[in-house]
């Protein structure tokens, strides 16, 4: 099988874990701080993905200075564009009991919308991008970004319910996301192959600082208001359970 096409395929299927989630957050009633507690899990998850997956192995490939460029360069962006759509309603877009509905603040929905790809784009490019060394594709990144989105969707689907927002709405949105997740993933081993290992390395960490900033401004806020002082425990359980599988 093409290199590309297996980047695409393990893209699709760390995205279709928000599909999953969206399912389980709008068919049942998950308590809030169950979907808060497994949204820490998946944050720490994710920061473990981000040390050894993502910034060690940047480092690796092109030192210290393109790494720091990179990871600074990708929270710079995330946070900036984060800005601009938590003032169109999405600031709360994983929360599952918080989000404004189409009549409380118009155009929320479409802000939610790119909120989700803003989101999960990063992830899935760094998943393409693992395969360039020429080796299997990294799992532990792979785990990661399926462990965590299915809290995503999970939280933001029964958000959505609860804002009023259709079924069709939902499930179309998690679906689309869940494509794009695949494409980027394509994209990311085709447009980056042949690059310098210091490109590749500034790339790696730029996905790394955007999913950082997205963890800390999104993630670990929305899961500490509703699971509260066990937040700790729960993120610490998640990241060693990736570091865990980033040596097995």
């Amino acid at each position: 099988m093409p290199e590309w096409l297996q980047a695409g395929g393990w893209g699709l299927l760390a995205g279709s874990a928000l599909l999953i989630g969206a399912a389980v957050g709008w068919f049942t009633r998950v308590p809030q701080r169950i979907t808060a507690s497994v949204m820490a899990f998946g944050a720490g998850v994710l920061l473990s993905a981000v040390s050894y997956e993502l910034i060690e192995v940047a480092h690796e490939q092109g030192g210290l200075l393109p790494t720091a460029i990179g990871a600074a360069s990708g929270a710079i962006v995330y946070t900036l564009a984060n800005v601009g759509l938590a003032r169109h309603g999405a600031r709360h877009r994983k929360r599952s009991g918080a989000q404004p509905s189409e009549s409380e603040k118009p155009g929320s929905g479409s802000a939610i919308a790119v909120g989700a790809l803003l989101d999960g784009v990063p992830e899935s490019v760094v998943i393409g991008a693992s395969l360039l060394s020429g080796g299997a594709v990294s799992l532990v990144t792979v785990a990661a970004v399926f462990l965590s989105n299915v809290p995503e969707g999970l939280s933001s689907a029964a958000g959505m319910r609860q804002a009023g927002r259709s079924r069709r709405y939902v499930f179309l949105l998690w679906t689309g996301i869940a494509l794009v997740s695949g494409v980027a993933a394509l994209l990311g081993n085709t447009l980056l192959g042949g690059a310098p290992p210091e490109v590749l390395a500034t790339i790696t960490a730029l996905a790394a600082g955007a999913i950082l900033a997205m963890i800390t401004d999104t993630m670990v806020p929305e899961a500490f208001e509703d699971a509260h002082l066990l937040v700790g425990l729960i993120t610490v359980a998640g990241f060693l359970t990736a570091f865990a599988l980033s040596h097995v």
